[in-house]
């Protein structure tokens, strides 16, 4: 389903039910993600610039959650209007630490054993 309102705000499919989820776009451009696990629906909104099609976790730049025991999961109109209250409650998420290379952890490694000499 299709939902443009003047905000900007699209989403681009959504799946009702138990398990609800689905992705649009922001008013702002931004692409989003969300999903339903257990009661709680979580909103991922990622970095305006994303390379590929499928985001990955370094991706997300905000998060957003909220409870659905008072919505109607079966009703389309009903998660989608959760979904665009969430996008300005979406709070920045701390970018994920960096990975260490291969080479880092071997310089580090090399680096004790001289300091321990």
């Amino acid at each position: 389903m299709e939902t443009g309102h003047t905000s900007g705000f699209t989403v681009e499919d959504v799946t009702v039910g138990r398990y609800a989820h689905g992705f649009g776009s922001t008013g702002d451009g931004r692409s989003f993600a969300f999903r339903t696990v257990r009661s709680t629906l979580t909103l991922e909104i990622y970095r305006p610039d994303l390379d590929g099609d499928v985001p990955s976790a370094e991706d997300v730049v905000a998060v957003a959650e909220a409870p659905v025991t008072d919505i109607d999961l079966d009703d389309e109109r009903s998660v989608i209007a959760l979904v665009r209250d969430l996008v300005p409650q979406a709070s920045p998420v701390a970018a994920p630490p960096r990975e260490a290379t291969t080479v880092r952890a071997l310089l580090g490694r090399l680096g004790a054993v001289i300091d321990g000499m």
